[in-house]
């Protein structure tokens, strides 16, 4: 269900929102529907966020192996040797 809400915005805020509404529906009635489209995207980045940071959680976590320089690029070339046959 849809809420009628009053938002104050800043020039520059309303500004963007009027071309972005221009932009993708050729109207400025559509800022609305702007408004929910980048809030949703706003609030997915939010959960990605949050699976990166228990990625960066596990990576940061001690290593069970240790791996050289000198292995990682060994590991590379033999990787992109077979990948090219």
């Amino acid at each position: 269900m849809a809420r009628r809400i009053t938002l104050i915005l800043d020039d520059d805020v309303y500004k963007r929102l009027v071309e972005e509404s221009i932009r993708r529906y050729g109207s400025v009635k559509y800022i609305s529907r702007v408004v929910n489209e980048i809030l949703r995207e706003v609030f997915k980045l939010d959960l990605e966020d949050e699976a990166l940071r228990e990625l960066v959680g596990l990576l940061s976590k001690p290593k069970i192996a240790r791996v050289t320089p000198e292995d990682m690029e060994k590991f590379r070339e033999e990787l992109s040797q077979r990948l090219e046959s």
